[in-house]
């Protein structure tokens, strides 16, 4: 999977957990700035994006992802890890 195909997939689980395709999300997105994105909302969140991307992340790197594109740096270093 390619840089661009995680974040293709990764704005598409975005868009798909909180139910809005026109989510506008960049890099520097953080949880406060998507309405209904909360503690629960972000677990369901990292489940769905450890499904999609068959990963998993530990309990800090869940808690410390700040932004869109703390989440795709961490998925790219799972996934070169599992290649």
């Amino acid at each position: 999977m390619t840089p661009t195909d995680t974040w293709d997939t990764l704005v598409a689980v975005i868009r798909e957990t909180f139910g809005d395709d026109t989510l506008a999300i960049d890099s520097d997105t953080k949880a406060a700035d998507v309405p209904g994105w909360d503690s629960v909302a972000h677990v369901e969140l990292m489940i769905e994006v450890e499904e999609r991307f068959g990963i998993r992340f530990t309990t800090g790197e869940a808690a410390g992802m700040n932004n869109v594109g703390d989440m795709v740096e961490f998925i790219d270093r799972h996934l070169q890890s599992k290649g």
